[in-house]
């Protein structure tokens, strides 16, 4: 992370999370809501993603509810081939996110896809590509914990 959040990418995280307009100018709406320019608005989301303060900026689906599935998945990735792991992980379009964690599995991910039958279809492409295992861990229950960022 090349920098700290400032008060108003603050408030742009965590007045976004809430919603986002579904208009013609959704950005031009969010930012007057910001009290920002819709062209200030939409550089700020760009640096945010660029230098890794958010891994992405993109609606999140239910895919449960629209027919699909999703699957947290974790592998004991060597800590020298991270790096590499990850980029073949992330290669996968079913990947929603990744991130490392401090465990015996290391790197944890979600599998999502419009098509059930690809959780599998996707984790055992992983696990051939990469020599690891992916250990599959489906939702049995669905929790929301939002992210805030405080001053």
């Amino acid at each position: 992370m090349s920098e700290s959040f400032d008060a108003i990418d603050r408030r742009i995280v965590n007045e976004l999370q809430g919603g986002f307009p579904i208009c013609e100018r959704p950005y031009a709406e969010a930012a007057a809501g910001l009290g920002l320019d819709e062209d200030d608005l939409i550089a700020r989301i760009g640096r945010l993603v660029a230098d890794g303060r958010l891994s992405r900026f993109a609606p999140m689906f239910n895919a449960e509810r629209l027919g699909g599935a999703v699957c947290l998945c974790g592998m004991a990735v060597p800590p020298d081939r991270f790096d590499a792991v990850a980029g073949q992980v992330n290669a996968h379009a079913e990947v929603a996110h990744n991130y490392a964690r401090e465990h015996a599995l290391n790197m944890w991910f979600v599998l999502a896809s419009e098509d059930p039958a690809r959780i599998e279809t996707v984790a055992a492409q992983i696990e051939a590509e990469t020599g690891l295992e992916v250990c599959r861990m489906p939702k049995l229950d669905e929790y929301y914990i939002g992210l805030r960022v405080e001053a």
